[in-house]
């Protein structure tokens, strides 16, 4: 045991070299082999280490060391701890192994030159240098993986800093044997520099001798010193201010201007290119702490910000979870559920495929596959799987059914479910966690009767932000969470500290001035009202707004039920004009005219029979909205062209797209907006605009891929190509709906313009956080009649709430958390219950089809009932008869041509008397068969009329198979008939 005095006199040293010792600690290393400072205080200095640097939190690490009482053997646990950690220099210092004068001044020298020559240095070959570094010993082991990690995982400019700072921490005497490392790796520039800075006399060093290595005995110091080649003790010609001066030269807070610090999403795009030898994954420390408890088998839901890698936090878990499994003897399998089908390729190309090829067998399921084997087939032969949740959801059900083809639960051992905070009711997620927790409830039973109980995956959740539900008050956003929490059975949600990674980014918010004229806007709304009085409507909104778009969408729906066809149609006009006059708030008036001129052309067309001897009916009503259109169109038209009459918004968006490339060396960005339709319009004024080429601007637009819009949807390989132009730099500037705003892999921005586009506090963060790159901004640009001003500040208040409400859950204890989620749990299964129970009351599936009849939403003519519709390949509703060849037209689509597997589409049918589509006429293995939609047409139900049926999964009524043969048949003797006839 050491004497009494000893400790005293090892903090009186300690204390001494204080300012010293700051300089040459590496924090994490050294705390990790100090076992004798409690744990709280640990992370507090890991915490200051990622805020403050070094060198702060070298300091609060010191006072860790010397706080009494101390426990036995403090001291020289702390001398071995610097000596393990490379801290050999610092190691010397408390052992007053001092080095002489002239040996601390030429340190501090090299040290000072390093940060003079950093913005050169840090575009070295990282790899090869710290490879290097680490046979010349001036890293260990663990700082060379961390490095490398680092360079692979952010940036080879962000290796390089972190292999700096390591080496000027490290031993005494590096200097030379760095010099070496530069010159082995034929980094003959940065060596020449290097040597011509502490020796202006070697204007040429020998590109052949590089410099001798440094000993530690005297005799080799002398031979260094007398050796041209090692500048080791040569004098340093740098004339800076003593490095007392400089607190720590390579903290977090402290680097030069220019030096490029990492991404913080850990995902790099050229990760997509790894090779197979680079599939080592390293965790920062924020992600580390998150991803632990899941490590230990634990089901938590992890939330971090868009864009600080929570997909590779979940690689990671993956990675451990199946090799933890192979260590014990057992098989893993793994399931990640995504909610879009672009999702799966982006995380299987990007995250699970190039770090677990090597190890695992990786495949991707979605509706976009081409894998012709069963999804049963897929999950028995893979250890992971990434999918769209529906498939899972879709064969899980089969399971339950008794079905062959089916997979259940206990077939898998981890389900990963990114975007997780759509685990809530009616969700695809909810439905497949809801079977986890009634099979958890049921394995309780199963317990208490001494029964097996049922094997369930472990559950990880990702998300950014699991929002507040539209709660006002604290209490219902804490429910809100732990509700989500609950349905995904989570032990925990874990949310990390980013530190050093965090960055901040400047908001605003531009307001715009009322129109001071709005001759356009002043037409429409004229023509709107003249509708209003033809149909005898009286709206109690303002025109265009949202309430008015919703109060004439149920005027139509219940003129639909009602068989008001004058109403119905006058209320679909009033639709368009709406949009119109939205647009013309939003978008150019030009643009706004063109989208009403198309319509009416359109609807024109409808009217036109391709028969000429066959004429559709047109109503008083629908010639009375015709002329009205054809009366004002000229002078729609002619105001289109008056830019002196533009939107505000329009102008103000100008100037914050001008402002961020002319102030931004290389500016990329990202606009949201409301509809497809304004961000292709707003794409094409800005490639029409010269002043935007001018500035540099290359835009491009990327819209969704379902088909609920009239707007032709876009496809997940036409997505992919433009995302990976924005990537690339061939487009600096997106324009994209609320499809860009969640899990889609867009490369960091550095702004992102929110236009005249507010949905709740989720989708604010996920746009917020598109913005990752260093000094990005978040503007809301405001558009009349959006109101998105007020409603983004609600969205900040309730993002506050949010933070807090998370906090408050981390912060209950272990036993309260559990008993608020059984609570929680067993509502939900409660409710679930009590759904099923009435679901099963109010079964259509067992009603006979005859009691289904069909008419059309606009004529109101009775078409079919359900006697007369068979379905194909489970999803295709036709009516073959020969009754319903009389009732429509068929005309030609150019856009629906469409081919899937053994049938195809490439016509519309529409109604014979008012032209009202009815679905399109698709050829299956040769044979024309009418494919209905049922948005088309008014359904009633035993006399019950169902105006909105938006899909046929809505009206489950069990048509019966299509028979291909007898149909064929049928279609055979037809034509044989007709044959015979016409021999005759």
């Amino acid at each position: 045991m050491e004497p009494d005095n000893s400790d005293e006199i090892h903090e009186n040293l300690i204390e001494v070299l204080r300012t010293r010792l700051t300089k040459l600690i590496k924090v994490e290393q050294v705390l990790d082999r100090v076992h004798f400072i409690q744990d709280e205080q640990r992370e507090a200095i890991r915490s200051r280490s990622r805020t403050e640097g070094e060198s702060a939190a070298s300091g609060s690490l010191i006072d860790a060391v010397i706080k009494k009482p101390h426990t036995p053997g403090w001291f020289t646990a702390f001398v071995d701890a610097l000596k393990e950690s490379g801290c050999g220099l610092a190691a010397d210092y408390v052992q007053e192994k001092m080095p002489d004068p002239e040996e601390e001044e030429h340190h501090d020298s090299c040290v000072r030159l390093i940060q003079l020559l950093h913005p050169t240095l840090v575009d070295m070959n990282t790899e090869q240098v710290c490879r290097q570094c680490r046979v010349e010993n001036l890293i260990t082991e663990e700082e060379k993986e961390r490095i490398l990690a680092e360079s692979r995982n952010t940036s080879k400019r962000g290796g390089a800093r972190l292999l700096l700072e390591r080496i000027v921490r490290g031993q005494k005497d590096w200097f030379s044997p760095f010099l070496h490392a530069l010159h082995v790796t034929e980094h003959i520039p940065l060596y020449k520099q290097l040597c011509c800075s502490v020796s202006p006399d070697c204007n040429n060093p020998d590109e052949k001798s590089p410099p001798k290595k440094t000993g530690a005995k005297e005799s080799e110091r002398t031979e260094a010193a007398e050796d041209h080649g090692s500048p080791e003790h040569m004098e340093i010609t740098v004339n800076e201010e003593p490095m007392d001066q400089c607190t720590d030269l390579y903290s977090s807070n402290e680097l030069p201007d220019n030096v490029e610090r990492a991404e913080p999403d850990g995902s790099d795009s050229a990760q997509s290119a790894r090779g197979p030898e680079d599939d080592e994954i390293i965790l920062r420390d924020y992600q580390m702490t998150v991803a632990r408890p899941a490590l230990e088998g634990k089901n938590i839901i992890v939330c971090l910000p868009t864009g600080s890698g929570k997909t590779r936090v979940a690689v990671y878990i993956t990675k451990k979870h199946l090799d933890c499994r192979r260590t014990e003897g057992k098989t893993g399998k793994v399931v990640v559920l995504v909610n879009k089908v672009p999702l799966v390729e982006q995380h299987y190309t990007t995250e699970f495929l190039p770090f677990l090829k090597r190890s695992y067998k990786v495949e991707r399921v979605s509706g976009d596959s081409q894998l012709k084997i069963s999804f049963t087939e897929v999950v028995k032969k893979n250890d992971i799987i990434i999918c769209t949740a529906q498939i899972l959801e879709n064969y899980l059900d089969r399971a339950k059914k008794g079905e062959d083809e089916g997979v259940n639960l206990d077939d898998l051992t981890l389900i990963i479910i990114d975007e997780c905070h759509h685990t809530q009711k009616g969700g695809v997620y909810n439905h497949i966690m809801m079977r986890y927790l009634m099979q958890k409830h049921s394995n309780l039973k199963l317990k208490k009767v001494e029964k097996k109980p049922v094997l369930l995956p472990q559950i990880l959740g990702l998300t950014a932000s699991p929002g507040v539900g539209g709660a006002t008050k604290m209490e219902k956003a804490e429910e809100h969470i732990l509700r989500i929490c609950a349905n995904l059975d989570a032990s925990q949600i874990m949310t990390g500290n980013l530190g050093e990674y965090t960055k901040e980014q400047r908001k605003m918010i531009v307001n715009v001035e009322d129109r001071r004229q709005d001759p356009f806007g002043d037409v429409i709304k004229k023509i709107m009202n003249d509708i209003h009085d033809h149909a005898q409507l009286s709206p109690t909104c303002d025109l265009g707004s949202q309430n008015y778009e919703q109060w004439v969408v149920q005027k139509e729906r219940q003129a639909a039920k009602d068989e008001d066809q004058k109403v119905r149609v006058c209320a679909e006009h009033l639709r368009q004009y709406s949009e119109g006059l939205n647009l013309g708030n939003t978008i150019r008036m030009q643009d706004a005219f063109n989208f009403l001129n198309k319509y009416y052309e359109e609807e024109l067309k409808k009217k036109s029979s391709p028969e000429e001897d066959h004429k559709i009916t047109v109503t008083v009503t629908e010639r009375f909205l015709f002329n009205l259109f054809k009366d004002n169109k000229d002078e729609l038209e002619s105001l289109a062209k008056k830019p002196e009459y533009e939107n505000d918004s329009l102008s103000k968006l100008r100037s914050k797209i001008l402002q961020e490339f002319s102030t931004r060396e290389e500016a990329r960005g990202i606009i949201f907006t409301k509809t497809r339709r304004s961000a292709i319009a707003l794409n094409q004024w800005i490639q029409e605009n010269s002043k935007f080429a001018d500035m540099g601007v290359k835009s491009d637009y990327v819209i969704g891929g379902g088909d609920q819009s009239v707007v032709k949807p876009m496809t997940a390989a036409e997505q992919k190509d433009v995302l990976k132009k924005f990537g690339s730099g061939d487009v600096n500037l997106l324009i994209a709906t609320t499809v860009a705003e969640e899990g889609l892999d867009i490369p960091a921005c550095n702004f992102v313009i929110r236009y005249g586009l507010v949905t709740n506090e989720i989708a604010m963060i996920q746009a917020q956080g598109r913005g990752r790159a260093e000094d990005s901004t978040y503007t809301l640009v405001e558009v009349k009649n959006t109101g998105v001003a007020e409603r983004e500040c609600v969205n900040e208040y309730r993002k506050n709430m949010m933070m807090k409400a998370i906090d408050k859950i981390r912060k209950l204890s272990q036993s309260d958390y559990d008993k608020r989620i059984s609570e929680f749990q067993f509502q939900a299964i409660m409710e679930e219950r009590v759904r099923m129970k009435k679901q099963k009351q109010k079964d259509i599936k067992n009603e006979n089809p005859s009691n289904v009849k069909f008419s059309c939403r606009s004529c109101s003519k009775h078409i079919c009932t359900g006697e007369d519709i068979q379905i194909i390949s489970g999803m295709h509703r036709v009516n073959v008869t020969q009754q319903f060849t009389k009732l429509y037209i068929v005309r030609e689509n150019a856009t629906l041509q469409e081919r899937l597997l053994d049938y195809e589409t490439n016509g519309v049918i529409a109604c014979k008397d008012c032209g009202q589509k009815w679905g399109s006429m698709m050829m299956y293995r040769g044979i024309e068969c009418p494919c209905l939609d049922v948005t088309n047409f008014v359904v009633n139900l035993n006399g019950k009329k169902i105006s909105k049926c938006m899909k046929w999964s809505e009206l489950p009524i069990k048509f019966p198979i299509f028979d291909y043969a007898e149909h064929a048949r049928n279609v055979a003797m037809g034509e044989d008939s007709d044959s015979d006839e016409e021999t005759m």
